[in-house]
């Protein structure tokens, strides 16, 4: 088994060096997927975790692919210092991190791990969900303080015949769809476009304007960059619960805050921010209403596992000219058009 080594001054590879694909890996991967790397005898596997063993790997090694998790930024001034680049690719699924644009106008190739995450989002999607509308933490946390007689002033609600509004209704969507449903609720959604579901789709204010919870599940793009502002939120019940498991940024942060500080809606949960982390004693994060999790609603240990080897399979595969898996390549199209 070839050994990885993390200090950048140590020779890590000692037979057949020169005739190696040099993979860089910007954060570390799931075990089963770094074992893979590791077996691969063609590639050197080698890290920039930090800047100055980054700074290292650029000067000393042709890079020909970067493996990423979501910290790693690949813009375009990266890949400038890297003229052998073939492959950017992602253990995951949103590309926030990776400028597409520049990979594509430079021929490099964009891998992620497309729906590899739907099922365990749509779960997290609904403990939010249900955390949040049934005010379970804050009933957990009675008791765990010796609370138990603070139980006459719980209040919290169920599920059962709410109105659940869905905007996207991309795979994500429509794994929380089914699962809302099978708790008795009333689904409907707005997206881009209608899609073949047993769900009404409407549109996007009166999705606003009768939805007991919103759940959003968008890209982040221009288009959809701070889509839920002062006039989205100004549509809401009084009532409404918005759930966040996308991207912070297609919330307008300040006008999320005023509306639920104001009680103008109900509350908020979310495995999403627009600056992650936040920052120290955020005003966001004390709010009683409010429920976040740590952008970890991918992290399960199947799910983790599932896009790091995916995402390391696909990258060995298209370094060895071999064929990936089928729309593992983000910007195929636009590559095969130019």
């Amino acid at each position: 088994m070839i050994s990885v080594d993390t200090n950048p001054k140590t020779p890590r590879f000692t037979i057949n060096q020169m005739n190696r694909k040099n993979i860089l890996l910007l954060e570390t991967v799931a075990e089963d997927a770094m074992n893979m790397l590791e077996n691969a005898s063609d590639m050197n596997i080698l890290t920039g975790f930090d800047e100055a063993s980054l700074k290292h790997q650029i000067e000393n090694n042709a890079i020909d692919a970067i493996i990423t998790r979501g910290k790693g930024l690949v813009r375009d001034s990266f890949m400038e210092q890297l003229p052998n680049l073939k492959v950017i690719s992602r253990c995951g699924v949103g590309l926030d991190n990776i400028d597409v644009s520049s990979a594509t106008k430079r021929g490099i190739k964009v891998v992620n791990a497309p729906n590899s995450n739907a099922d365990t989002i749509a779960e997290h999607t609904i403990a939010l969900l249900l955390m949040l509308q049934r005010n379970l933490y804050n009933a957990v946390t009675m008791v765990k303080e010796n609370r138990w007689g603070d139980r006459g002033t719980y209040v919290g609600d169920e599920t059962n015949s709410k109105t659940l509004g869905i905007i996207g209704m991309g795979n994500i969507g429509k794994k929380v769809a089914h699962i809302a449903k099978a708790l008795g609720m009333n689904v409907i959604y707005w997206s881009s476009k209608k899609e073949d579901v047993p769900f009404s789709f409407v549109e996007f204010k009166q999705l606003l304007t009768t939805s007991d919870a919103i759940s959003l599940h968008l890209p982040l793009t221009s288009k959809t960059e701070k889509l839920i502002d002062s006039a989205a939120f100004s549509l809401m019940k009084t009532n409404a619960l918005l759930i966040n498991t996308a991207r912070g940024g297609i919330i307008d942060q300040k006008e999320l805050f005023k509306s639920l500080q104001s009680h103008s809606i109900a509350g908020f949960a979310a495995d999403v921010l627009a600056e992650e982390p936040p920052v120290e004693n955020d005003p966001l994060l004390q709010l009683k209403n409010v429920l976040i999790t740590a952008h970890l609603g991918s992290l399960t240990k199947t799910t983790y596992t599932k896009m790091c080897t995916m995402t390391v399979q696909n990258t060995l595969a298209i370094l060895r000219s071999e064929a990936p898996m089928k729309n593992c390549v983000f910007n195929k199209k636009e590559l095969d058009n130019n």
